[in-house]
């Protein structure tokens, strides 16, 4: 991915304001082993696996198109059950750049629910771009949470858009299934996943990030990167990390 300064910036910026504040917890939680999915209680969450957030994309994570056979290992594993999400902008979004003249992809605007980074045009519908990876089987994902549609307001978390109080229908769903614990992948680990992951565990799940199928941008931040300040900050919401060895 281009690391040019505005963008590190601005991301960098959202990561230190917008995770829950970070506490003296463990970065890690204890080493896991054995973790067996329960088809009535457990879901695969799969954020945002599209091209457009993969190397040659609009918005690209380094490495990202590497979650894809990770991701497809667990869903022709442990896991019975999916959902997926997918940024599916309206062109002329609020939050691309193009839409305000003289601002610059990654300046950062004020919007009316809080601060918001202008992006390149990204995850536009019915772009090629903007549809789940290719490569990705989706015979076991039985939801795709589509966000960020309304043009007013961007979405990051797979639970709510960036006012925080807009839902997107995930958490009831997910109450109406019974599925109580989330297993979340895809891109980026300290953004998107991040958000998806503090939501759903101020929402009361149990979430685990299985961090070798989740690529993050990685950026410079308090006490290392930007991945190191999610995860600290996850670890202090009772949000756990673990690796597809754990299902082993």
């Amino acid at each position: 991915m281009t690391h040019d300064l505005p963008r590190r910036e601005a991301l960098a910026a959202l990561a230190a304001t917008t995770l829950v504040p970070a506490a003296s917890a463990q970065t890690r939680s204890p080493a896991m082993a054995g973790l067996v999915p329960d088809p009535a209680t457990d879901i695969l969450g799969i954020i945002d696996v599209q091209p457009t957030f993969m190397p040659g994309g609009e918005l690209a994570v380094e490495g990202g198109d590497q979650v894809v056979p990770a991701i497809n290992r667990l869903l022709g594993g442990p896991f019975a059950h999916a959902f997926a999400t997918q940024d599916w902008h309206p062109a002329g979004h609020s939050s691309f750049a193009s839409s305000h003249p003289g601002k610059k992809p990654f300046e950062v605007v004020q919007m009316p629910y809080g601060q918001q980074v202008l992006w390149p045009d990204h995850g536009i519908q019915g772009s090629p771009n903007a549809e789940l990876h290719k490569d990705l089987a989706q015979a076991r994902i039985e939801l795709i949470v589509r966000k960020g549609f309304r043009r007013e307001i961007d979405s990051y978390s797979a639970f709510f858009e960036n006012d925080r109080r807009t839902t997107t229908g995930l958490h009831g769903w997910l109450q109406a299934r019974g599925l109580r614990r989330l297993f979340l992948a895809g891109l980026a680990t300290d953004y998107c996943v991040a958000y998806s992951a503090e939501d759903a565990a101020r929402l009361g799940y149990q979430v685990f990030v299985i961090e070798d199928a989740c690529r993050g941008i990685g950026l410079p931040a308090e006490g290392g990167t930007t991945i190191d300040l999610a995860k600290r900050n996850l670890a202090a919401a009772g949000v756990q990390f673990v690796t597809s060895a754990a299902f082993g």
